[in-house]
C-alpha cells in the first residue's frame, strides 16, 4: 500500500459521519441494523453524534441484572453497537476500538470468575485465580467476534472452597463455569468463546493449573511456540497481583538474554510453515482469507514477533504486546528499518478494519472476503467504498507489499538447521524405511516427520501421544505408499495432525483397526472435502468400524427419528450440535462409499437430500419449540418450509446448499399468546431466522448447511416469511418467469398434512396455468443468455454451467413443464420420464441427464475446483460414471452434452455456444 493511498483513507476515516454511518450500517449489516433496533436509547444517541455518551450508556447495559451471565452478554452487545458505530463513522479510530473490546473481556472475565467462585462459597471475597491473557487480547487488539485464549492459573493456599472442597476440584469447578458464563449461546447470544488449548500439556492437563505447576512446565519442558505466545501476555483478571509475579518469573523463559540458535531456527521452520500450510487464494478476490493469506494479517504479527523473540531478550524496550507498537520500537532500535515499519503498521491497521467490516455484518467470526460478488460489495459498502473491485484493488496493494517483506524474514531464517541436513544425510532405519517403500527424497521425508515429533504438531506433545503415534507409524507410512497418491495423502495427513487438539484417540483407533488405514490414505490422497472434514473431525472415521457404514441411510422419517433420538436433559444447543455431529458422520459415510465405488452417485446424492431434509425437520421443531417458550404459539397458524433446486429435486452433492421459502398459514393479523408476543408476520420471520440459524450458524460440532432464502417472494427485498395468501397471489400476479422455472423444483418439506397440501395445490396451480409459449421461450432463452453471460462455467469440469451441461437440460425440462402444465414432478429425472412418454424430448436425454448428473455428484468430491484431478481421482472418477477410463468418461460427458444440444437447438432453434457447425 503505497502511503498517498494510506493518507488518503485516513483523512476520509477522520470525518465523524455519524449520519452516513448509521444509514451504512442499516442497509449492510443485518446484525448492526438489529442492534440499532433493539437498542433504543443507544441509537438515539449514535444518531445525535454523541459517541461517548453512547459508549458510556453501553457500559450500564448490564447493570441492575443480578445474573452475570445475562448482564455480560447485554453489555458486549451493546458495547459492539456502540464501537461498530463509532468506528465507521470516524470518530473511534483502530486502537480506541480494539482496546475498548479487550477491557470489555477483562472486566468480563473478572465478573465471571466472582461469580462462579461466590456460587459455592457465597460472600467471599474472590481470590487465588488468575487469569492471564494472550494472543490478541493479551495485546488489547481483539476484534468484534475474537476467541480469547486465556491460561487459567489458581494458589490452592488462597483459593476460596468448602471444606471439603480439594483445591484442584475447587479449581475446575471455577474454571468450567467461568468458560459456561464466558461461551454458552444463549438468546442473547455469548460473552466470548473460549479456547483453553495454549496451556502446557492441555492434551492432559486440567482447564485451570496451579501458579507452581505452571512455573516447573516453562522452566524446564515448554517448547518454542510457548514463547512465541506469552510475547503478548498480561495478567487480566482475578488476583492481577499473582499473574503479573508469575509473568515475572517466568520472563527469563520468554526473554532469553543470548541467542538462541534452535529458538531461530524452530522460527524458520515456523515462518515457512505458516506460508506452506494456507490452501486460500493466494491473492486478494473472493474467498481471500485476509489474516491468514499471503500479505495478511498473521504475517503482519509473526514478523513483529520473529524479531522479539530474537532481540528481545537483549534489547528490553522491544518487549511491548501491541503490533504497532512493537513494529516502532523495533524500528527505533535499528533491529528492523523505519519504513518497514511504517508501511507495516498502517498496512495492519487498514486490515484489521478490513477485517473489522467483515465481522461487523453478521456477527461472524470470518476473515475471508465473500465468495458472493454481492456480498463482496456489501462489505466494501460498509466501509465506505464503492465496489468489491475497489476493495480488491486495495487489499491487492497491502498484501503486496507486505508480503515482499515477509519473503525476506523467510529468505533469512526459513528451512531446516544445518545440523539437521547433516543427521539426514547420515541416515537413520526411518529413512531407509521410507526408500524402501519407495518415496522419493525419503531424506527430505525423514526430517518433515522428526519434525512432526519434535513439537511442531499440537497433537504430537505429549509423550502419551507420541507412544500411540510411533505405534501406527510404520503401517501408517506403508499404507501412503500403496494410496493412490501418496505424497497428496501424507500432506493432507499433516495437515490433519496440526489442525487437531488431541489425536490419541485417533491412533489408537488405527492402532486397533489396522484396516482403516488403507481407507484413511484413499480419503486422504483423493477427497479433499473429505480430508478437510476429517481434519475437523478425526472422530468422523469412529463410524466407519461399524458394519452398517457402507450401508444407505433409511428413510426421512427413520432419519428424523434417529437425529431426535438424545438425552432427556438435552437442551437447545446440544440437541443442534447432536443433530449436526449426526448429519456430519453420515454425509461422510457417504462420501467414503462414493470413492470407495460402492454406491452408484445417484443413490447417494438421494441419500444427501434424505438427510438434509430430515435435519430440515429435526431442527424446524427444536427451534420452533424454543421459540414458543417464549412468544408462545399462534392459533390456527403454521410455520411451512418449501424446498427448492437440488434439495426441492431430491438430490444433493455434498457441497449443495439449501434453497429453502417460508410460508405460514393463517391470517397475517393474529397474535401469539407467550409472555411476549408478537404479531403474526414478525412472529414467523422471527422464527424463520431461528430456524436458519440452527441450520447454519456453527456449533462446537461446526457448521451443518448454508441456507439461501432469495427465491422467496421479492427475492432479497422481501421479507423471510409471508403468508400462504401472499405466497400465492404473488406467484400469480408478479411472479416472474424464472422464478415459475425455480417453482417446478419445489417440494413442500415440513408442516402439517393440511398445510402440506394447501401449499402443494398453490405450486400444481401455478404450474398449470396456461401460457403464451412464444413469451415463455422469449423468456427462457432470455434468461439461459443473461445467465450464460454473468456466471460461466468455472473450469473445464463444471458440468453444471457449461453450455450443453445440467443447466441448459433443467431449462429444457422447466420450459416443458410450463408450456405444457404436464410433468410436474420436481425430480428432473422423473419428469424426463414422463416428458419421454408423451413424446416430449427423446429418450436420450434421460440417459444424458443421467451421465452428467453422475459426474456432478462425484466430482464435487474428487474435483471440487472443476479442474483435472489428478490421475487416481481420475480412475474414481471414471469408475463411479460407469466409464473404463478418464478418457472413455469425457467422451461420455462430450456425447451428453452434445445429446442435449441437439434437444435444445430442436426446441429453441437455437445453437449453443461450441456446438456449431
Amino acid at each position: 500500500m503505497t502511503r498517498a493511498l494510506a493518507a488518503g483513507h485516513r483523512r476520509s476515516m477522520t470525518q465523524s459521519d455519524w449520519t452516513n454511518a448509521l444509514a451504512r450500517a442499516q442497509a449492510h449489516s443485518p446484525f448492526l441494523a438489529e442492534g440499532l433496533s433493539r437498542w433504543g436509547d443507544l441509537s438515539e444517541l449514535l444518531a445525535a453524534g454523541q459517541g461517548e455518551a453512547a459508549l458510556t450508556l453501553a457500559k450500564q447495559a448490564g447493570v441492575g441484572i443480578d445474573d452475570t451471565g445475562v448482564a455480560l452478554r447485554r453489555e458486549k452487545r451493546a458495547l459492539a453497537l456502540a464501537l461498530a458505530l463509532g468506528d465507521l463513522a470516524g470518530s473511534f479510530p483502530l486502537a480506541r476500538v480494539m482496546g475498548e473490546l479487550s477491557g470489555f473481556a477483562d472486566r468480563a472475565l473478572d465478573r465471571a470468575i466472582a461469580a462462579a467462585i461466590r456460587e459455592r462459597v457465597a460472600d467471599c471475597e474472590p481470590a487465588g485465580f488468575t487469569v492471564l491473557a494472550l494472543g490478541k487480547h493479551g495485546a488489547e487488539e481483539l476484534n468484534y467476534s475474537s476467541d480469547i485464549d486465556p491460561i487459567l492459573l489458581y494458589d490452592p493456599a488462597s483459593l476460596p472452597r468448602r471444606d471439603r472442597d480439594e483445591p484442584g476440584e475447587a479449581a475446575q469447578r471455577i474454571a468450567r463455569k467461568l468458560v459456561e458464563l464466558m461461551s454458552h449461546v444463549t438468546h442473547d447470544g455469548y460473552v466470548f468463546r473460549i479456547d483453553l488449548r495454549l496451556r502446557p500439556a492441555s492434551e492432559v492437563t486440567p482447564l485451570a493449573i496451579p501458579f507452581e505447576g505452571a512455573l516447573s512446565h516453562y522452566e524446564s519442558s515448554a517448547l518454542a511456540w510457548e514463547r512465541a505466545a506469552f510475547i503478548r501476555s498480561r495478567s487480566c483478571a482475578g488476583d492481577l497481583a499473582a499473574g503479573d509475579a508469575f509473568l515475572a518469573a517466568i520472563r527469563p523463559f520468554v526473554w532469553r538474554k543470548s541467542l538462541d540458535f534452535g529458538a531461530i531456527n524452530e522460527i524458520g521452520r515456523l515462518t515457512t510453515r505458516i506460508r506452506a500450510n494456507h490452501s486460500g487464494p493466494g491473492r486478494p478476490g473472493p474467498g481471500f482469507n485476509i489474516k491468514q493469506g499471503r500479505g495478511g494479517i498473521r504475517e503482519i504479527e509473526f514478523f513483529a514477533q520473529t524479531h522479539q523473540l530474537i532481540h528481545g531478550g537483549r534489547h528490553p524496550a522491544v518487549r511491548l504486546r501491541g503490533t504497532r507498537a512493537s513494529l516502532d520500537a523495533l524500528a527505533e532500535a535499528s533491529l528492523i528499518g523505519s519504513d518497514d515499519a511504517h508501511l507495516l503498521g498502517e498496512s495492519y491497521d487498514r486490515l484489521r478494519t478490513i477485517e473489522h467490516r467483515l465481522q461487523m455484518v453478521a456477527d461472524q467470526q470470518t476473515h475471508s472476503l465473500p465468495i458472493d460478488p454481492a456480498a463482496l460489495d456489501n462489505v466494501a459498502r460498509l466501509d465506505g467504498l464503492a465496489d468489491g473491485a475497489a476493495l480488491v484493488a486495495e487489499l491487492t496493494a497491502i498484501t503486496e507489499a507486505v508480503g515482499q517483506r515477509y519473503d525476506r524474514l523467510i529468505a533469512l531464517h526459513g528451512g531446516d538447521t544445518d545440523t539437521v541436513q547433516v543427521a539426514v544425510r547420515g541416515g537413520s532405519a526411518l529413512e531407509s524405511e521410507l526408500a524402501r517403500l519407495g518415496f522419493e527424497d525419503p531424506a527430505a521425508l525423514e526430517a518433515r516427520i522428526q519434525g512432526w515429533r519434535s513439537g511442531k504438531v499440537r497433537s504430537l506433545r505429549s509423550e502419551a501421544a507420541r507412544a500411540a503415534f510411533d505405534a501406527i507409524l510404520m503401517p501408517l507410512l506403508a499404507a501412503f505408499a500403496r494410496a493412490p497418491e501418496p505424497m497428496r495423502a501424507l500432506l493432507r495427513w499433516e495437515e490433519l495432525l496440526a489442525g487437531l487438539s488431541s489425536a490419541i484417540n485417533l491412533f489408537r483407533l488405527l492402532e486397533a483397526r489396522p484396516a482403516l488405514l488403507a481407507l484413511l490414505a484413499r480419503i486422504l490422497g483423493l477427497a479433499p472435502p473429505l480430508a478437510d472434514a476429517l481434519a475437523r473431525r478425526s472422530n468422523l472415521l469412529d463410524p466407519l468400524i461399524d458394519a452398517t457404514a457402507f450401508d444407505l441411510p433409511g428413510s426421512v422419517a427413520d432419519l428424523i427419528e434417529q437425529f431426535a433420538r438424545g438425552e432427556a436433559d438435552d437442551d437447545y444447543e446440544q440437541t443442534l450440535d447432536r443433530v449436526r455431529r449426526r448429519v456430519g458422520e453420515l454425509r461422510f459415510k457417504l462420501g467414503v462409499q462414493l470413492i470407495e465405488g460402492s454406491r452408484d452417485p445417484i443413490a447417494l446424492g438421494e441419500a444427501l437430500a434424505r438427510v438434509a431434509e430430515a435435519a430440515l425437520t429435526a431442527l424446524t421443531r427444536a427451534a420452533t419449540a424454543e421459540f414458543e417458550k417464549i412468544h408462545g404459539r399462534i392459533a390456527g397458524s403454521e410455520l411451512l418450509v418449501l424446498g427448492l433446486g437440488r434439495l426441492g429435486g431430491g438430490a444433493l452433492t455434498h457441497a449443495s446448499d439449501l434453497d429453502l421459502v417460508f410460508l405460514f398459514t393463517g391470517e397475517h393479523t393474529g397474535e401469539s399468546d407467550g409472555a411476549r408476543p408478537l404479531g403474526a408476520t414478525l412472529y414467523f420471520n422471527r422464527l424463520a431466522q431461528r430456524v436458519i440459524a440452527a441450520l447454519s450458524v456453527p456449533t462446537a460440532e461446526g457448521a451443518l448447511y448454508e441456507v439461501d432464502t432469495r427465491l422467496r417472494p421479492s427475492g432479497a427485498q422481501g421479507p423471510i416469511a409471508v403468508s400462504l395468501d401472499a405466497f400465492a397471489r404473488y406467484q400469480n400476479e408478479s411472479a416472474w418467469t424464472w422464478e415459475h422455472m425455480a417453482l417446478a423444483r419445489a417440494r413442500p418439506l415440513f408442516g402439517s398434512a393440511n398445510g402440506l397440501a394447501q401449499l402443494g395445490a398453490i405450486i400444481k396451480q401455478v404450474l398449470s396455468a396456461p401460457r403464451d409459449p412464444a413469451k415463455l421461450k422469449e423468456d427462457v432463452l432470455a434468461m439461459r443468455g443473461e445467465m450464460a453471460r454473468h456466471k460461466p462455467a468455472k473450469g473445464p469440469l463444471d458440468i453444471k454451467l457449461v453450455r450443453g451441461g445440467l443447466v441448459d437440460v433443467e431449462f429444457i425440462t422447466h420450459f416443458l413443464q410450463l408450456r405444457e402444465g404436464t410433468a410436474l414432478s420436481p425430480s428432473i429425472p422423473a419428469a424426463l420420464v414422463m416428458l419421454a412418454q408423451t413424446g416430449l424430448v427423446s429418450p436420450d436425454l434421460i440417459a444424458a441427464h443421467g451421465a452428467l448428473s453422475r459426474f456432478l455428484i462425484a466430482s464435487r468430491l474428487l474435483a471440487p475446483d472443476t479442474q483435472a484431478p489428478p490421475p487416481a481421482a481420475r480412475a474414481v472418477l471414471a469408475s463411479a460414471c460407469h466409464s473404463r477410463d478418464w478418457d472413455s468418461l469425457i467422451a461420455l460427458l462430450g456425447e451428453s452434452r452434445r445429446i442435449v444440444a441437439a434437444v435444445w437447438a430442436d426446441l429453441f432453434d437455437e445453437t449453443l455456444e461450441g456446438f456449431e457447425q
